[in-house]
């Protein structure tokens, strides 16, 4: 992409009303170079959650040779993961490789950026916020999250409605709504054994897979298990309406690869968690969830090779709906609370949206 660097300058320079600042993903580190030549601010987009962001501007500044474990002494908490669960980008990184070297500039110039914008919240990540200040040595570092779940509500070809009517029918907190989010295929020996843990549980759930089987994961489900779980179960093939399922009262836990989208979605809606990463971000948010936080215990983790055994994963997933609320769902409340407190007038969130806007306005104001 960084192709796109003469053109999008020459379009710039040329405006009537050129750009004062620019907004761009975390992953297009490139556009640092462009706003310098522009001569205006960069902002990063950081889609992910502030942890992540905060470990990546490690990763990419110190360089950490691959070893068993990787640990971040300078972060709070001083986290440590093994090396399979750092980043992919990271381990993939060749030392002279043209890719590689374009990769590692990009990252290491989003620490010049003016500010950041992070898809987060002060109640959940407050402290690694307030970490990224330090280390980046200013105080333009907004967190403005959660971003999808204020108060917007989408329904899709009525599938919305279809399953909140299944859902109306269901006790209060009765229900575990698996979804591994709408990039991620699972292999077939993985939708075996989530297929069968959710039978032998007993209990009620929605699944949401991925719409098309493929060579990998043959029929996806296995045969008869839709008729044997009519009763008490939904499968929906394709998009799901998340937001609202995880909204909805009767559903108590969901089980998720925790990508920080659905990890947001899930917090503002107060439901516990079954953590099962796979890639990516995800290791790091199952940590912030399972080890600071206490809403979330992890079921599993790792790629297509890695499933849980049947009989341990029903047994999690029936005392995720069980036994009442419990300590897990009382942490998970109280955290909710705070995700939809933020996006409100006079929430952290908000004052920090204000706050962002004021910053741009007085960038219009010295032109």
């Amino acid at each position: 992409m960084g192709s796109l660097h003469g053109p999008i300058l020459s379009w710039a320079k040329a405006h009537p009303t050129p750009p004062v600042l620019i907004v761009s993903d975390f992953f297009l580190g490139w556009t640092q170079r462009l706003a310098e030549e522009l001569g205006v601010p960069r902002v990063v987009f950081s889609p992910s959650g502030a942890l992540t962001l905060a470990l990546s501007y490690c990763l990419w500044r110190e360089m950490p040779k691959r070893v068993d474990d990787i640990s971040f002494p300078t972060l709070p908490n001083s986290p440590i993961y093994p090396w399979r669960q750092i980043s992919l980008l990271y381990r993939m990184h060749r030392e002279g490789d043209l890719v590689s070297e374009f990769v590692k500039k990009g990252m290491r110039d989003n620490n010049s950026s003016w500010g950041v914008i992070i898809n987060s919240f002060e109640g959940m990540e407050g402290t690694y916020v307030d970490h990224l200040k330090r280390d980046l040595g200013h105080n333009r570092v907004w967190a403005v999250g959660p971003l999808n779940v204020s108060g917007v509500r989408v329904e899709r070809a009525g599938l919305g409605r279809v399953v909140k009517g299944w859902l109306d029918g269901c006790p209060v907190g009765s229900v575990v709504y698996v979804c591994f989010g709408s990039m991620k295929e699972l292999s077939a020996r993985q939708v075996e054994v989530i297929a069968e843990a959710l039978e032998k549980s007993g209990v009620q759930f929605v699944w949401a897979l991925k719409a098309a089987p493929t060579a990998s994961n043959g029929d996806s489900l296995p045969k008869g298990f839709e008729e044997r779980t009519a009763e008490r179960g939904v499968v929906i093939r394709g998009w799901a309406a998340q937001v609202e399922i995880l909204g909805h009262s009767a559903v108590g836990a969901f089980l998720t690869h925790c990508g920080w989208n659905s990890i947001l979605e899930a917090v503002a809606a107060g439901v516990s968690l079954l953590a099962w990463p796979m890639t990516a971000d995800q290791f790091y948010n199952a940590r912030l969830l399972v080890e600071e936080f206490g809403v979330a215990i992890r079921v599993c983790e790792g790629g297509d090779e890695s499933v849980p055994k049947v009989g341990e994963l029903a047994e999690k997933v029936a005392a995720a709906v069980s036994g009442g609320e419990g300590e897990m769902g009382v942490r998970g409340r109280e955290l909710g609370r705070k995700a939809l407190e933020a996006v409100e007038v006079g929430g952290s969130s908000y004052g920090d949206l204000d706050g962002f806007v004021e910053e741009v306005v007085k960038l219009q104001c010295l032109i």
